[in-house]
């Protein structure tokens, strides 16, 4: 069913024109002229003669012939803004092109056509940005799931995907989405962030990059763990920057996001169902699909439903060194979570199988939060040791400790080891780590 069919009793686009009508009666003339402009490029840029060449120079030069006859009475400054809004349609997303671009904005918010909110420095902001009505925003979003072959219509108003560049992309339309169609981008870097990226922004010290260097590459598993926007997938790609070159490494994700500096990486992307409802291939299909692909490393993007049960069992099955994330607010928080997701998958497993199974298949819990000032910090990496009982029995080997807030902006607070040995320090050091060289100053 397409967003075109009847809502209520009235075609949708039919709606969206009246609500337009009543709030501005008639279309400024820049308005229709973008709209003019914007057919007469897209015409032209079908015709053969054009095909092969550089979109902007040849922009420029046709948006020459258009103001000859349609805007002479222009000025320089509205026919730059008009050739610049009209590639940006043409070539990029639409208004919100020059806010993707910006390197110091981490995310973009559309709530409608006329309310764009961005991130920056983990501080949300108002832009003046806005899109022409809730269609132009549509078109902006079918743009980006297409390509995907993803789909959104009143059917299916939700949408997860992802730009060229890995930044996750979710979508959601009326009529679900009240305000009109609502669009979230969360920006990833160009180049993805390193070891020394989180040294900079202080998200760990090197006490604790030392120790989760050394925990990568003796291949325990790992899991990350924290709240949204809290930095997960970033702290993902840093980890797994420490696998080795000459491992096999396959990926499991929603929406492709990782961008791994290895060569030998197979990435894997969860489809979901088509017009008729089939070929859904989920998490769990393709967790389960990957242990068939003689992988050295499993990455799951993130964990969040049946597919535990299949990643616990790899875990536990050889497949040692992988690493997940999840939404927690701790790590135990994270234990319980994980335990309801394996009960999602349909088995009725007794609560103490499930434990053992999560005790000794997770071996580190690195644990991320997003301070109040925007800052993201791994606040806590803490062990597994294993069942005591009926209870998983963890212990803390770094934390951080917020000692005050100077103000809003800065905080003051503390990296520091617990001083506990490690149980997995015999591991590591059968790999060749020094536990003393690698925590000289705490241990």
């Amino acid at each position: 069913m397409s967003l075109l069919t009847r809502l209520g009793g009235q075609p949708v686009t039919e709606r969206w024109k009246e609500k337009k009508v009543e709030t501005s009666g008639i279309l400024k003339k820049s308005s229709v002229l973008e709209v003019q402009f914007h057919n007469y490029l897209v015409d032209e840029l079908k015709k053969p003669v054009n095909q092969g060449q550089d979109i902007e120079p040849l922009i420029e030069k046709l948006a020459e012939v258009f103001f000859e006859k349609e805007g002479k009475h222009l000025t320089l400054e509205e026919k730059k803004q008009l050739m610049h809004d009209t590639s940006h349609e043409l070539t990029g997303y639409g208004p919100i092109s020059p806010l993707l671009a910006d390197p110091h904005v981490t995310e973009v918010m559309v709530n409608g056509p006329s309310d764009v909110y961005i991130e920056v420095k983990g501080r949300i902001e108002k832009t003046t940005t806005q899109f022409r009505d809730d269609l132009h925003v549509l078109r902006v979003i079918e743009k980006i799931v297409a390509p995907l072959g993803r789909r959104i219509d009143e059917s299916n108003p939700m949408v997860d995907a992802r730009l060229p560049d890995g930044s996750r992309v979710n979508a959601i339309i009326p009529p679900l989405a009240l305000n009109g169609p609502t669009l979230t981008i969360r920006k990833f870097s160009e180049t993805p962030f390193t070891i020394y990226d989180l040294l900079r922004m202080d998200t760990l010290n090197e006490n604790m990059a030392n120790f989760l260097k050394a925990v990568v590459e003796s291949k325990l598993n790992v899991f990350i763990s924290g709240g949204t926007g809290s930095g997960k997938t970033s702290t993902l790609n840093v980890l797994s920057s420490f696998i080795p070159r000459n491992e096999r490494i396959v990926t499991i994700e929603d929406a492709a996001e990782l961008k791994l500096s290895q060569d030998h990486v197979v990435s894997l992307e969860s489809r979901p169902c088509n017009v008729e409802g089939q070929g859904e291939v989920t998490i769990r299909d393709l967790v389960r699909n990957s242990l068939r692909m003689r992988p050295d490393r499993i990455i799951v993007g993130e964990v969040r439903s049946a597919e535990a049960l299949d990643m616990l069992q790899a875990m536990n099955t050889g497949h040692d060194g992988s690493l997940g994330t999840g939404h927690a607010n701790s790590p135990r928080d994270l234990l319980a979570r994980l335990e309801t997701m394996v009960l999602m998958a349909g088995f009725d497993l007794p609560v103490r199988a499930i434990r053992e199974q999560i005790a000794s298949a997770i071996d580190i819990i690195v644990q991320q939060t997003r301070m109040k000032n925007g800052s993201r910090k791994i606040n806590r990496i803490t062990e597994v040791l294993g069942l005591e009982g009926d209870t998983i029995v963890l212990q803390d080997i770094f934390v951080y400790r917020e000692r005050k807030s100077l103000s809003a902006e800065r905080m003051e607070g503390e990296f520091s080891a617990t001083g506990i040995r490690p149980h997995c320090a015999e591991r590591l050091e059968m790999s060749g780590y020094s536990m003393q060289e690698m925590l000289r100053e705490e241990w």
